[in-house]
């Protein structure tokens, strides 16, 4: 009996290793047969891939304030062995699952390959693995040269192990960051100050995300009907000619110029039905804010936990960001086009239904970008309170993040008059609104974005340069230029719903004529 079950054993195994092994080696040498029968894959490498086409770009682009890229040659032992330490510092910063995204983005370049010879040859590449740190925008079409006396791309001269890299980083930057750290666990190493105002300037890729998040939401909820396709149309002509982002506002234009084809005019309840299926085919091509958005991760509103601020906070940046960059002959249309959308599109009921009130008790129009920036801070505010005693009562809030009343007073002294008495213990704040008006067009208006901008600078033309000027202006820094920059933008503005109304008639032409 024992030999005849060892000799089925035997036959078995003659017919199973044949297909495993195969399967082994197509999923290439660093899996061993233990883990393929179930001891655990690797886990995926989240460091980013760079060559010669795409090292500038990737790097231009990056959220990240600092960088790190590894020079390597696949064919070298040294740079196997290094690898797994490379990529157990990487886990830390790259990748939706990053304990500390936004702050370091880790790279790698393979030297072997010839593509990247020049690309090696740049930075001076005389050893493998070699490991350079710099500013993301330093090695976008920068070169590194180890006998050039002031240089701001450094070599890492001892990162031969995790442990070795990451004390080097924490020396580097004055951080505290630990292999051991998880995620949302990190209260005491998340990289902000209240206090410091440029820490707004990397909120447009919170914006970037809340933008692609906010459209995946209606994609994904079905909201586009009849009688949304209105309010969703001029939310997307005020982010065309006002999003912080150019690459929001590149993608909004061109959703906006074939949203008659995504959603016709007469979308009925059936049809559209029927439509749904097609629908996330036909918007393959589109990226609200470009194929690299959503990244997965977030910056200037990220929480200590895992359930707070994030989509909610990007999007409260975006409406204060649109509010200050409107020109005073848009300012009411937009205050319209920012209700209907949080209204018809925002899923969370009640926090829409408290907007809304908040929306209809205004009687007269806004008619400056004044009225619209003061009407949302105080709106948000109200918000603010509201949530700061549901938060207490219930035990809710981020402990690293509580709600306050905006800004603080370390943000903007001068906004604050002395504080009054309205009643036992109560303190009623005085606010000199001017100052505060004057503090929201600095903050959201021209230290947002500004890492940003530098980032993206190097390839721009004149034409891009007159777009972030027209879309960027504000009525209190410069009069003269405010003004001119808001007749611009108002054009602008109409311009683009001409213009977007002219290609719906021509492609219904071109229909015609097709059917004819």
């Amino acid at each position: 009996m024992l030999s005849h079950n060892s000799s089925s054993l035997a036959v078995l195994l003659l017919l199973v290793l044949p297909a495993l092994e195969a399967s082994v080696i197509a999923l290439g040498p660093r899996r061993s047969i233990l883990r393929h029968l179930g001891d655990g894959a690797d886990p995926p490498d989240v460091v980013v891939e760079l060559n010669n086409s795409n090292f500038d770009a990737v790097l231009r682009e990056s959220p990240a304030n600092f960088a790190i890229v590894e020079f390597f040659a696949h064919w070298c032992p040294a740079c196997r062995n290094y690898k797994p330490h490379y990529e157990k510092v990487a886990r830390l910063f790259n990748g939706p699952e990053a304990v500390h995204p936004g702050i370091i983005l880790m790279a790698r370049v393979d030297c072997a390959l010839k593509m990247n010879t020049n690309l090696c040859d740049r930075f001076s590449v005389g050893h493998y693995p070699m490991l350079l740190w710099g500013c993301p925008i330093k090695f976008a079409s920068g070169k590194w040269d180890p006998k050039q006396e002031k240089n701001e791309i450094v070599s890492i001269d001892d990162g031969r192990t995790a442990e070795r890299l990451l004390n080097w980083i924490n020396k580097k930057i004055g951080s505290s960051f630990s292999l051991e750290d998880e995620k949302y666990e990190n209260e005491n190493t998340l990289p902000w100050n209240a206090s410091d105002p440029e820490q707004i300037s990397r909120a447009v890729y919170d914006i970037e995300e809340a933008t692609a998040e906010a459209f995946d939401i209606i994609l994904e909820h079905k909201m586009i009907k009849s009688d949304t396709r209105s309010p969703l149309i001029k939310f997307f002509q005020l982010l065309v000619a006002h999003h912080p982002s150019k690459r929001c506002r590149k993608g909004s234009a061109e959703i906006l110029v074939n949203f008659d084809d995504l959603w016709p005019s007469d979308l009925s309840i059936s049809s559209h039905a029927i439509s749904i299926s097609k629908e996330r085919e036909s918007l393959k091509g589109f990226w609200i804010c470009g194929k690299e958005v959503p990244r997965g991760y977030w910056i200037f509103c990220r929480g200590s936990k895992n359930d707070t601020r994030g989509f909610s906070c990007g999007l409260w940046v975006l409406l204060h960001s649109l509010s200050v960059r409107v020109g005073d002959g848009e300012s009411h249309s937009a205050f319209t086009a920012i209700c209907d959308f949080i209204h018809n599109f925002f899923v969370c009921d009640e926090c829409r239904r408290h907007f809304y009130e908040m929306c209809s008790s205004i009687s007269a129009p806004l008619n400056t970008t004044r009225d619209l920036g003061l009407w949302l801070w105080r709106a948000h505010n109200k918000v603010n309170e509201r949530l700061m005693k549901e938060e207490k009562d219930l035990k809710t809030a981020d402990p690293r993040f509580p709600k306050i009343i905006w800004p603080p007073k370390q943000l903007c002294p001068p906004c604050y008059h002395s504080p009054s008495r309205k009643g036992l213990g109560d303190v009623h704040l005085e606010w000199n609104e001017d100052e505060v008006f004057r503090f929201l067009v600095k903050y959201y208006g021209e230290k947002l974005g500004s890492s940003y901008k530098e980032s993206v600078s190097d390839s721009r033309n004149d034409e891009a340069i007159v777009d972030d000027v027209v879309t960027s202006t504000n009525a209190v820094a410069v009069p003269l230029g405010a003004a001119f920059a808001i007749a611009l933008a108002s054009c602008a503005f109409g311009a683009l719903a001409c213009f977007w109304r002219t290609q719906q008639k021509n492609r219904k032409q071109r229909k015609n004529l097709s059917k004819t």
